[in-house]
């Protein structure tokens, strides 16, 4: 039995690219959580346009989140 390498290495690069970017995205909707932006920000020091941006970047890691989970119950095939 021999391991397909290319396949491996394929996995892994893939692996550790998405996990890096869902990293990314999420420490981005943190950003958009913790900084106040000027005159526009509300009452709690938030603003519009990084409530907004928060909510789009969390959404995708859970869309990412829920994207593997369905790949891994065979259930949901």
């Amino acid at each position: 039995m021999h391991p397909d390498r290319t396949a491996l290495g394929e996995v892994a690069a893939v692996s550790v690219g998405v996990t890096v970017a869902v990293v990314v995205v999420f420490a981005l909707g943190v950003l958009g959580l913790a900084r106040p932006e000027g005159t526009r920000a509300r009452q709690d020091g938030t603003s519009a346009l990084g409530l907004g941006q928060a909510t789009l970047c969390f959404l995708a890691c859970a869309a990412v989140v829920a994207y593997g989970i369905h790949l891994i119950v065979p259930q949901f095939h």
